[in-house]
């Protein structure tokens, strides 16, 4: 954590801007998405993000970890098991990504914008029937 403020050395004007910084880019938030619901391996992220490289992934991973986002836990097995989970800082940042999804999706219907949400829609089912099992 005291690598992280030494990092953060930057005067931001707004805790929005800081905000920002930390979830930025294409990839974070919908990583954090993706973990909310608990652990997920490294693969299991890749095939539920379309068109990220695992180059980008890896990068993003890092990322996240490092501004105490989300843990990378390594079971020492051959071959090794690698799996990401939300930290409690994290978690706290759900409900925003819950608002970010909500009006994202109601922008797309007020503008015509052309959103294919099956893919994610599928993935909330899905998770919806694990979740009441």
């Amino acid at each position: 954590m005291e690598d992280l403020k030494e990092e953060r050395n930057v005067k931001f004007n707004c805790p929005l801007e800081l905000t920002m910084d930390i979830v930025k880019g294409k990839w974070q938030c919908v990583i954090l998405w993706h973990l909310r619901l608990g652990p997920l391996r490294f693969g299991q992220l890749q095939r539920r993000l379309p068109g990220v490289t695992q180059k980008m992934l890896s990068q993003q991973l890092l990322k996240l970890e490092q501004d105490c986002l989300l843990t990378r836990k390594v079971y020492p097995i051959i071959p090794p098991k690698v799996e990401y989970s939300l930290t409690e800082v994290g978690e706290s940042f759900i409900p925003i990504l819950h608002s970010m999804y909500s009006w994202g999706k109601n922008y797309s219907k007020m503008f015509g914008v052309r959103v294919d949400t099956s893919f994610y829609e599928a993935i909330l089912e899905y998770e919806r029937k694990q979740k009441n099992r």
